[in-house]
């Protein structure tokens, strides 16, 4: 069985920036452990799948570690081989996955993705954080009911560029992902994201990460339209807005890679 594979660097204009995922396109779905045997191969933060449906396509995300239930930059990286490769015409794309109906449109030569908004609560401060990621954070802050990420607050966008995490400690934690957030410098504010129990030690742009930070800061900060950077080796930028329960979040894309997967 031979398929089509595609790379892309999503959350910037550049080759070698923002963040790398693969793209797989199918007719229908193939076993779940072959799926996640390719993502582990491609061995980048996520590869998305897709299968037409309807009006769209169902999409699915899997890190080299597990499938997961919301992945931003591989959905923008999807939109962008679908429009640029694989002929697709309409200025909006419908996706259907784990966490509900994901639009992405053209909007001039930015892509926008909407995505629902996710509200946090502030839980105790616990030492195991503060060694686990070095520093000691001022808030944390969860989604009720859910252990996929937790979102560390810091003083600044300093703390934040500083910290150097004990990654296996990360692992242990009750969180799958940890989401660490200051305000910006020159944005309104930065982050970085470490999944070490998932397969990624650290993801260069994180845009499920931003259904939390935006309401977050949006409160914090008394505007709905935001400037974000995430501030991994790699980096990235993003244009965000909160939209009433839907983040906004904006972005480009550039194609790294054309090729074959044999099976």
């Amino acid at each position: 069985m031979q398929l089509p594979i595609y790379q892309a660097d999503a959350f910037t204009s550049e080759l070698f920036q923002g963040n790398p995922a693969a793209y797989v396109p199918l007719t229908h779905w193939l076993d779940d452990q072959l799926m996640q045997q390719i993502a582990a191969e491609n061995n980048l933060a996520e590869t998305a799948f897709t299968v037409p449906v309807g009006n769209g396509f169902e999409l699915r995300w899997f890190t080299p570690g597990e499938e997961v239930p919301l992945c931003g930059h591989a959905t923008l990286v999807t939109a962008h081989l679908l429009w640029t490769e694989l002929g697709f015409t309409d200025p909006e794309i419908h996706f259907f996955t784990r966490s509900g109906e994901l639009i992405v449109r053209q909007e001039g030569d930015l892509l926008s993705l909407d995505f629902p908004a996710k509200q946090t609560r502030e839980i105790p401060l616990d030492d195991s954080y503060t060694a686990a990621l070095g520093a000691r954070p001022l808030k944390l802050l969860e989604v009720a009911g859910s252990n996929d990420q937790l979102l560390v607050e810091f003083a600044t966008a300093e703390d934040i560029a500083s910290l150097t995490p004990d990654m296996r400690a990360v692992a242990a934690l009750p969180y799958k992902g940890l989401i660490c957030t200051a305000p910006g410098n020159d944005c309104d504010f930065v982050s970085r994201f470490f999944a070490p129990a998932i397969g990624i030690d650290e993801d260069p742009v994180t845009g499920s990460a931003h259904t939390l930070l935006v309401p977050f800061w949006a409160e914090k900060l008394d505007r709905t339209a935001l400037q974000a950077k995430q501030i991994s080796s790699r980096g990235g930028e993003l244009d965000c807005e909160l939209n009433g329960e839907r983040v906004i979040m904006r972005g480009r894309a550039v194609t790294y890679l054309r090729g074959q997967i044999s099976l």
